[in-house]
């Protein structure tokens, strides 16, 4: 096994919501957006997580093996943004592959491949890589830029980029009332969906105020203070217009 260490901010063991069956997740640390609805600031700053070995994680992981493999579940890794640690996050995956652990992603997709380098980098990324889930946080790349701090050209070229090589996709929306909520961008988000060849399923994902504290904890002003999470037919809405895209 390659001894290579990486960033992590936090595992979790069995979780739920990030993939299909029970997935072990692997929590990077490490992000180049400021989304104002982010739940874990403290995932921001990459030399701040906790330096990890693979051989650790995988380890730690194949004691669980046989629950995900009941459940069709297996690993995934979220962060922060697991684009940034892109050469470790593909030797964890070499390594989860050797012991038949089914392997996904979960991404903003904030990283310019705009290198025959990186290309290849994320070549061999997706080369180990079962499935991949995509958060559109907005289609406008104005809009985005004001929820996160960036436009979003490169994060809807990297939709691309995973579509072309045939990795199947979750496309994942957060729903703010009054800001991420907006009719005419989830149409167009929808319209951008249907580009995508590989996407098997959208989720709606309803803002929720719980990463509050950790802005107040860390000295920062919490961008949504007061914000309320979408009614439940907000969120069918949504739904309802993401959904006709696939």
């Amino acid at each position: 096994m390659i001894s290579m260490n990486g960033y992590v901010h936090s595992v979790e063991s069995f979780g739920t919501v990030d993939g299909p069956g029970l997935r072990f997740i692997v929590f990077v640390q490490g992000c180049g957006l400021r989304c104002a609805y982010c739940h874990n600031p403290d995932s921001w700053k990459m030399k701040e997580g906790k330096v990890t070995e693979v051989s650790e994680i995988v380890s730690e992981l194949v004691k669980y093996k046989e629950f995900f493999d009941a459940s069709g579940g297996g690993i995934t890794v979220s962060g922060g943004e697991p684009l940034l640690q892109m050469e470790f996050v593909t030797e964890l995956f070499k390594e989860c592959k050797k012991h038949g652990i089914h392997t996904n992603i979960d991404t903003s997709g904030d990283l310019k491949f705009n290198t025959e380098e990186r290309k290849q980098q994320l070549k061999e990324l997706l080369a180990v890589t079962d499935m991949l889930m995509l958060d559109i946080k907005m289609f406008d790349a104005q809009k985005h830029k004001q929820l996160t701090g960036k436009d979003n050209a490169h994060i809807l070229e990297f939709g691309h980029l995973v579509s072309d090589a045939g990795i199947p996709m979750w496309i994942r929306r957060v729903l703010v009332p009054g800001l991420t909520d907006d009719e005419d961008d989830l149409q167009k988000t929808a319209e951008y969906i249907k580009t995508l060849k590989t996407v098997k399923k959208i989720e709606v994902l309803p803002y929720h105020s719980m990463g509050e504290y950790k802005w107040k904890q860390l000295g920062y002003d919490y961008p949504l203070d007061g914000q309320l999470p979408p009614s439940d037919e907000l969120v069918k809405h949504a739904e309802e217009i993401l959904g006709k895209a696939i």
